[in-house]
């Protein structure tokens, strides 16, 4: 299997070159090489998931509690109010009208458990 490879050009500040230099030296690879680990690196950490930690975790669900408190709670009235006032759209031409009744009952049933 054949690796298709294209060519970019790109300038660089001086400094960052010097310095992508002497990480590629003191690796003993190519700049060309380093450029390329470096940059599948920081692809692969923008694509990779992280664990959030247990800690954590259970501050944001504390802190979503204390808000939920603070707020209280909207009367029947006031919620039919706001729900009254938004806006009504069309679904989109992909959504038959048996997919729109299913998540409609889908919705029901949430609401009325």
């Amino acid at each position: 299997m054949t690796k298709t490879m294209s060519r970019l050009t790109v300038r660089l500040p001086e400094t960052l070159h010097q310095q992508l230099t002497h990480l590629a030296e003191s690796e003993g690879i190519s700049l060309n090489q380093y450029i390329v680990y470096a940059l599948t690196r920081q692809v692969v950490l923008a694509y990779t998931v992280q664990a959030t930690p247990i800690e954590s975790v259970d501050q944001q669900q504390q802190a979503f509690q204390t808000l939920l408190k603070e707020l209280g709670q909207a009367s029947s009235i006031a919620a039919q109010s706001v729900l009254d006032q938004r806006e009504t759209v069309q679904p989109e031409p992909e959504l038959s009208p048996e997919i729109i009744a299913l998540f409609q009952e889908r919705i029901r049933a949430a609401s009325h458990p």
